[in-house]
C-alpha cells in the first residue's frame, strides 16, 4: 500500500500524522510511504529524518492525495483537502463529525472510506487513539487556564496555588475521564483547590482510591454544577460522549452567577463544546470574553506541544495503521471489531450512529459496510 502523510494546514497545527519511526515500520512491512516536504518540521522532524527511515519526500499535498491509497493525518481534512479525496481512498485521522455537517457532507460526496481515531475502541471500553491526546489536553488545561486567569489576559488575577495567607484558586473539573483526571492531577499539583464532577459512581470511587485527598470529587448533577460554578475561579469542561456532540453543561444565563474574570476551558470544543457560549478558537487568538467570563476554546490544544503530542499519537496509531496497510481496511476491520468502530464513512454512506443522530442523517451499519 502507498501511505501518504500531508502537512497539516489547520491554523497553528504543528503536529504530523506519521513520525519517522512509524514511517520506518511501515516501510519494513513492505509499504511505500510518501511525506509532504516539511510536514514534520513543527514537531521537530526533518525531511532527512524521513528519508533515513525509507520514506519519499513529495513537494505537494496534491500529489500525495492523488497517488496515496491511504492518507494518514492528525486533524480533520480541511475544505481544500476534502476536495482532493477520492472514491476508494482510505482516510485515517481525527474527524469529529458530529458538530461538523460541512465536513460530513464533503466526505460522503468524496466516496472515500474514513476511519476516525476518536471512535476506535479497545477491550476495556476505552478510546485508545483519543486517550493520548486527551492526556495531553487534560494536562494542558490547567496550564492554559492559569494563563487565562492572569489579569493582563482579562482574568481574575488569581494565582493557582495562592501564597501563604492567600487562598489558592478554586478549580472545577466537569468529567472524571481521561481528560478530567489529568486536568485535576495537574491543577492540584499547581496547588489549586480542585473538585471533580462525574456521573459514574465507580469512577468517583476509583478517583478517591487512587488520588485520595489530592482533589475532591462529587456526583454530577445540574444542581451541583450550578452551585459550584458560583465559587469557581476556573471551570474545565472535560466531558465526552464518543463520536457525539458534547452536552451543554453551563448555559449563557448561568455565566452571570460566576465570578467576574473566571475562566472556562472547554476541552470538548472538538465535539461542539460543553458550554453554551463556547466557539472554537485558535492558538493565535485563544480566548474571548462573554458576560465577564473568559473562554479558552482552542480546538487543537495538543498542537501547542506538538512534539510530545505527535510521538504520543504515533505510538497509539501505529499498530492500527499497520493493520490497515497490511490487510486492507475490510480485512483489518473484520478481524478487529474495535477498529470497525472507527469506521465513520464509506462510499457515500455514514456508518457511525452517533454522528447520524447528531446531524439527522441516515446511517448504514458498519457491518453491512464491510460487505458493500
Amino acid at each position: 500500500m502507498k501511505i501518504g502523510c500531508p502537512t497539516e494546514i489547520k491554523p497553528q497545527e504543528f503536529r504530523v500524522g506519521m513520525t519517522p519511526n512509524a514511517a520506518q515500520e511501515a516501510v519494513a512491512h513492505g509499504h511505500d510511504v510518501i511525506i509532504q516536504a516539511g510536514a514534520g518540521m513543527g514537531s521537530g522532524f526533518t525531511d532527512e529524518d524521513y528519508l533515513a527511515a525509507g520514506a519519499a519526500i513529495i513537494d505537494t499535498a496534491e500529489e500525495i492525495f492523488a497517488t496515496a491509497d491511504m492518507i494518514v493525518k492528525v486533524k480533520e481534512p480541511q475544505a481544500g483537502e476534502r476536495k482532493m479525496l477520492r472514491e476508494g481512498q482510505l482516510l485515517f485521522t481525527y474527524l469529529h463529525l458530529a458538530p461538523d455537517p460541512d465536513q460530513t457532507h464533503d466526505l460522503l460526496a468524496s466516496g472515500c472510506t474514513a476511519i476516525a481515531y476518536e471512535t476506535v475502541t479497545d477491550d476495556r471500553g476505552g478510546l485508545p487513539l483519543l486517550a493520548p491526546m486527551s492526556e495531553v489536553a487534560g494536562r494542558l488545561a490547567p496550564q492554559v487556564g492559569a494563563w487565562t486567569l492572569q489579569k493582563a489576559n482579562g482574568g481574575r488575577g488569581v494565582l493557582m496555588g495562592g501564597v501563604p495567607g492567600v487562598a489558592p484558586a478554586k478549580v472545577l473539573v466537569i468529567g472524571g475521564g481521561v481528560v478530567g483526571t489529568h486536568a485535576a492531577k495537574i491543577a492540584a499539583g499547581m496547588g489549586a483547590d480542585v473538585t471533580v464532577l462525574d456521573r459514574s459512581l465507580p469512577r468517583l470511587r476509583y478517583l478517591d482510591d487512587v488520588f485520595g485527598g489530592t482533589f475532591k470529587n462529587q456526583y454530577s448533577t445540574a444542581g451541583a454544577t450550578a452551585e459550584l460554578i458560583q465559587t469557581a475561579d476556573m471551570v474545565i469542561g472535560a466531558v465526552l460522549i464518543p463520536g457525539a456532540a458534547a452536552p451543554k453543561l453551563i448555559s449563557r444565563e448561568q455565566l452571570s452567577t460566576m465570578k467576574p474574570g473566571a475562566a472556562l476551558v472547554d476541552v470538548a470544543i472538538d465535539q461542539g463544546g460543553c458550554f453554551e457560549t463556547s466557539k472554537a478558537t485558535t492558538h493565535a487568538d485563544p480566548i474571548y470574553e462573554v458576560d465577564n467570563v473568559m473562554h479558552y476554546c482552542v480546538a487543537n490544544m495538543p498542537g501547542a506541544v506538538a512534539r510530545t503530542s505527535t510521538i504520543a499519537l504515533g505510538n497509539a496509531t501505529l499498530p492500527f495503521m499497520l493493520a490497515l496497510a497490511d490487510k486492507g481496511w475490510r480485512q483489518a476491520c473484520e478481524d478487529d471489531p474495535h477498529l470497525l468502530n472507527g469506521l465513520n464513512v464509506h462510499a457515500g454512506q455514514l456508518t457511525y450512529y452517533a454522528v447520524g443522530k447528531a446531524l439527522g442523517l441516515d446511517v448504514l451499519s458498519p457491518t453491512l459496510a464491510l460487505k458493500a
